[in-house]
């Protein structure tokens, strides 16, 4: 099975994870599998725990990772990686890795419905089951509409494209990603139209995320992982979106912070001592080579905290 994807800052999360061969390791997001194979080189005695929700994704990668030892696949979600670690007996682990989004595989396979540049079904589904974009987009309203492609997609003509799926939906269901792209179109000013790439990004952005509740799995996850992992352990974040970095570097400044009495106190009186250091304390973005190799990194971002 084909399941091509470029992993994404790959060289700066393997040096940030700093992998010690006789570790354990979590990759929540599995995707392609090649930042766990770049992991599993590393090891030797090691365990690599590998999570995924798309079923596709585990089968490419379990054949991608067959070489390897210690390798253990789950099919789950990355919020789930504590109860997941319990059924395992994991108690504790060296580093989690995570890396938000969607994978190439996904947007280069048209019956998935993640892209706008294939006519296929409204989709957009990671895992197999739950609502699809199809029910999203037809059983919303126009209000719930609107407020899904602002806070997930920051599209400033959400009012009006919620209006246009709304009234033409009045005549028929929406059922395709064509259908939709030539609804967002119609609803965008022409001189709109022409800057900032594709005018459906936005909106395809914003209907996946709600989709796969993914901002609701990061944040589950961001406050359970870090409590699983072992002293020195580290936890590498990449993000595509800026609701999800700004989570990620919110909840790391919190790991990260001492104390909290006001500035004026002669001594601490809040006893509160940091949980975990910055590795990063500005996210590493790709390179220009990076870009060159990979256009869809430009919007990359990773952060990494370290257990103290």
């Amino acid at each position: 099975m084909s399941f091509n994807h470029l992993p994404v800052l790959l060289d700066a999360c393997i040096q940030g994870l700093n992998i010690r061969p006789g570790g354990t390791y979590v990759d929540g997001t599995l995707g392609g599998a090649g930042h766990s194979a770049a992991i599993a080189r590393l090891l030797d005695g090691g365990r690599l725990i590998g999570i995924d929700k798309d079923e596709h994704a585990l089968a490419a990668a379990s054949q991608k990772l067959k070489g390897f030892c210690g390798i253990r696949l789950v099919q789950g979600d990355f919020a789930d990686i504590a109860p997941i670690l319990d059924g395992l007996g994991i108690p504790q682990v060296d580093g989690i890795l995570l890396d938000l989004g969607v994978s190439s595989h996904q947007l280069d396979t048209p019956e998935r419905g993640f892209s706008y540049h294939s006519d296929a079904p409204l989709d957009m589904r990671m895992g197999g089951s739950g609502r699809t974009a199809r029910d999203v987009i037809n059983g919303c309203t126009a209000a719930e509409l609107t407020r899904i492609f602002r806070l997930y997609g920051e599209e400033k003509f959400a009012p009006r494209i919620a209006q246009n799926i709304v009234r033409a939906r009045e005549s028929a269901p929406v059922e395709t990603t064509g259908q939709l792209v030539e609804i967002i179109k119609a609803s965008i000013p022409a001189a709109a139209r022409r800057e900032g790439g594709h005018p459906a990004k936005r909106v395809f952005q914003a209907v996946r995320i709600e989709v796969n509740g993914e901002l609701d799995s990061l944040e589950r996850c961001l406050d359970t992982a870090f409590d699983r992992l072992a002293q020195g352990g580290r936890f590498a974040v990449i993000t595509f979106h800026s609701l999800e970095d700004r989570m990620v570097k919110r909840s790391f400044a919190g790991y990260a912070q001492g104390c909290t009495c006001p500035p004026d106190f002669p001594v601490c009186v809040c006893g509160k001592q940091p949980r975990a250091r910055l590795v990063t304390r500005k996210p590493v973005t790709p390179s220009e080579e990076e870009l060159a190799e990979n256009n869809r990194s430009r919007s990359a971002k990773l952060r990494i905290i370290e257990k103290l």
